[in-house]
């Protein structure tokens, strides 16, 4: 099992950025791809992002495309998620979330919470406008 811990959630004003963190620890992180998810109040969680194993791919809600950036240090163990021109409507809780199954680069097919098994606790976002 895999322990992860997000980090760089906070206040900001509308139009703003943030930068968050996942540390991943207790399985080879550089296998599996890693996504990133949010849940707004009242609201059920969502797909924001995912990168493969490799980095080399990756895929986005249209809701953030353009203005969200997943990336990922193998060597640090760590993907982030750089959040840009922030709006309102992306307030919410974000988690990180690793893929079930090593080296599969099908990121199209990542955008479900079944295709993940381990979860962090999450990092609250919220936007001011």
């Amino acid at each position: 099992q895999v322990q992860l811990v997000e980090s760089g959630g906070g206040l900001v004003q509308a139009g703003g950025s943030l930068r968050l963190s996942c540390a991943a620890s207790g399985r080879t992180f550089s296998r599996y791809a890693m996504g990133w998810f949010r849940q707004a109040p009242g609201k059920e969680r969502e797909f924001v992002a995912v990168i493969s194993w490799s980095g080399r791919y990756t895929l986005y809600a249209d809701s953030v495309k353009g203005r969200f950036t997943i990336s990922r240090d193998n060597g640090e163990n760590t993907v982030y998620l750089q959040m840009n021109s922030l709006k309102p409507e992306d307030t919410a809780v974000y988690y990180c979330a690793t893929h079930r199954r090593a080296y599969d680069s099908g990121t199209d097919r990542m955008t479900r919470e079944f295709e993940y098994d381990s979860w962090g606790q999450g990092t609250q976002v919220t936007v001011s406008s």
